[in-house]
């Protein structure tokens, strides 16, 4: 009986202490993805936008959700990964055209999937049931 309680307890914590790891890094990329969206956004937002700007951001963002997303694919549902993906591809074909309007209501839209996946990912009861 003893054996079996000391076992279960370290498969609990064993399994907290990953959701720990697991979830700061989450907050961490998502916060760097996000930051780097924003950037984005206020080079879209100008008044007269500067297309070599915005295609220079969009490729840090890119470097950063590479980096990001081979970590996040070994603990993250790929379908969520693969919406952001979807996303920051629409936002990189539309500062190509140069249609900033669309590329924000994107933009706007990969940032809300990031938190979507912030908060899917978080240790609370509600995700637990």
């Amino acid at each position: 009986m003893y054996k079996e309680l000391v076992i279960s307890i370290v498969v609990i914590a064993l399994v907290v202490i990953g959701n720990i790891i697991t979830q700061n890094n989450t907050i961490e990329a998502i916060g760097q993805i996000s930051g780097e969206l924003t950037l984005l956004r206020e080079e879209m937002e100008k008044e007269s936008p500067d297309q070599e700007k915005s295609e220079q951001q969009m490729k840090k963002v890119e470097e950063v959700w590479e980096n990001k997303y081979k970590l996040m694919a070994f603990y993250t549902e790929h379908n969520e990964l693969e919406k952001v993906q979807t996303e920051l591809t629409r936002l990189k074909a539309d500062i190509h055209m140069q249609e900033y309007a669309q590329g924000v209501e994107n933009l706007e839209s990969c940032i809300y999937i990031l938190e979507h996946i912030k908060d899917k990912s978080a240790l609370k009861i509600v995700n637990i049931f």
